[in-house]
């Protein structure tokens, strides 16, 4: 008989472990995830999918592509603004009840959020309360006469009040130069207007009932007639000046109760760009908040290879946010439509970004997904080149590819297009879908609590625990090249069951061995 040395025989059975347990996976993907704490997408309408051949994504076009993004296992979606505007990207609305007509019409909208909702897939849209357009009938209107009921609506003051007279600073070369104001001077006016954004944006005044009255019939209008899920706030954190940041956090609670008076399960994201400190207060108004340290530490550690304090970090996040509100959302994500693309914050090493989506996907949180990221969309500032059209397929049979801009960062010779990854088991696409579904199907990843596992020298291992109901997973990910050991401490070594791998691991009694760029899930 010929001898089959010990560590080969160990290997043979590692490997039909790894093929019953990730077929096990594949045999039973119920969906244990309950909105809102599944995956949402994140869409550019205008980037996303364009039905009718002008070159802008439009709303039927996205609802075209809704069997993808429920096949991809997201559970809602995110619309970037979608209101009439005189810019691409609409952040500055002249009409909060209607659709910008390039997008489509009310009743293509409706159909989307029917079609979606079939999907079992929520629908959030951006609500951009800080400020109008300069083009809005209440600004034009209230530039008339300052008698008329709009002129309340937006923040003024005189030329000779002090807040609006011109600050000079010293240059290190002893010239003198006006310093940057949010005031501007209206034509023929004794008059100036605040606009922290820019002059096209005129800040709106929450001071003045009406408009907080004209707010909440916006907001009822999307949730009631529309028959939307929620929104997200935009620039949360500036509806009222900095120094007047308890009058933010109550403004937000008022608006939530109202909000609550149409739809009881409404959802409300929001977007307060600070540290950690600003941004805890805001969890009472606004029960999920988007969390930026996060997405940076993850960039952070991938980059650098290190990801020996990003548990901890996270962690120390999470348990601030539970003791102002115990039951908030996590709103976790890599980068958004602000940021440099996530595949080019890891300089478009396919590696790196595979080994984010893995820590996204599994670290505590209710995942974001910006259109593209699953298919590697590269883009860097200004903004416009984040926000790329998405490649369906191969230019010369992309029907619906977007072409009102011409993209420098996402196209064919850069990125490979979804119809391509989707034949291929191991392209980035595939990788996202199956952590997804992966975290889909398990309370563990979904609901589960989070503890480190604490490491000594080395830096390139990232461990932790996930538990819930008495059911734990120890997740562990290598973030450089090369394999890496982990001895498992005692009181780890009762996890002796590979249940996810994303590249074959070897696992013994007391440790495993890690691939380069991958991730081990073991159980017991």
């Amino acid at each position: 008989m010929k001898h089959i040395h010990p560590f080969h025989c160990a290997s043979l059975l590692i490997l039909l472990a790894l093929l019953a347990a990730w077929a096990t996976q594949a045999q039973n993907p119920q969906k244990v995830s309950k909105w809102p704490h599944g995956v949402t997408y994140e869409i550019f309408v205008q980037s996303f999918a364009d039905s009718d051949g002008d070159g802008i994504g439009d709303i039927k076009g996205m609802t075209s592509r809704l069997d993808y993004l429920q096949d991809l296992g997201v559970e809602g979606i995110w619309l970037m603004p979608i209101n009439p505007s005189p810019s691409y990207h609409k952040y500055d609305v002249t009409d909060y009840y209607d659709i910008h007509p390039d997008y489509g019409t009310l009743e293509d909208f409706k159909t989307f959020v029917k079609e979606a909702h079939d999907r079992n897939i929520r629908v959030v849209i951006d609500l951009v309360l800080n400020h109008s357009s300069s083009q809005n009938l209440w600004f034009k209107e209230a530039l008339k006469d300052e008698h008329i009921k709009y002129w309340d609506y937006y923040v003024w003051a005189h030329k000779d009040d002090p807040r609006v007279q011109p600050v000079v600073r010293k240059m290190p070369d002893g010239t003198e130069r006006p310093r940057r104001t949010n005031w501007n001077l209206v034509p023929n006016s004794d008059y100036l207007y605040f606009s922290h954004f820019g002059r096209n944006m005129p800040d709106l005044n929450f001071d003045n009932p009406k408009l907080q009255q004209e707010v909440f019939k916006i907001g009822k209008f999307w949730l009631k007639d529309v028959g939307i899920d929620g929104f997200r706030l935009d620039a949360a954190r500036h509806v009222f000046p900095d120094e007047r940041a308890v009058d933010n956090h109550k403004w937000w609670e008022f608006f939530l109760q109202e909000m609550k008076t149409v739809n009881p399960d409404v959802y409300i994201v929001g977007e307060v760009w600070a540290s950690t400190e600003i941004v805890g207060p805001y969890l009472k108004g606004i029960p999920a908040l988007f969390n930026f340290d996060m997405g940076l530490e993850i960039i952070k550690a991938i980059n650098e290879e290190n990801g020996s304090q990003l548990v901890d970090k996270h962690l120390k996040i999470r348990e601030f946010y539970q003791s102002i509100n115990p039951d908030f959302v996590d709103a976790t994500f890599l980068t958004n439509h602000d940021q440099n693309r996530i595949m080019s914050s890891v300089n478009n090493n396919m590696d790196k970004a595979r080994m984010a989506s893995s820590l996204l996907m599994t670290l505590p949180g209710s995942p974001y997904i910006f259109y593209g990221e699953e298919i590697g969309m590269q883009g860097t500032k200004p903004d416009q080149y984040i926000r790329e059209p998405f490649l369906w397929n191969l230019r010369e049979k992309d029907q619906l590819r977007a072409s009102w801009i011409k993209p420098r960062n996402s196209t064919d010779s850069t990125v490979l297009a979804l119809a391509v990854q989707q034949t291929d088991k191991n392209s980035l696409f595939n990788h996202y879908k199956t952590l997804i579904h992966l975290r889909n199907s398990s309370k563990v990843l979904t609901y589960g609590d989070l503890s480190p596992m604490k490491l000594s020298g080395q830096p390139a291992l990232c461990a932790f625990v996930r538990s819930d109901a008495g059911e734990s997973l120890l997740i562990i990910h290598n973030l450089c090249q090369t394999s890496a050991t982990l001895k498992l401490p005692q009181s780890y070594q009762g996890y002796k069951t590979v249940w996810f791998a994303t590249k074959t691991p070897l696992l013994s009694s007391r440790q495993v061995q890690i691939p380069g760029y991958s991730t081990v899930i073991l159980t017991k």
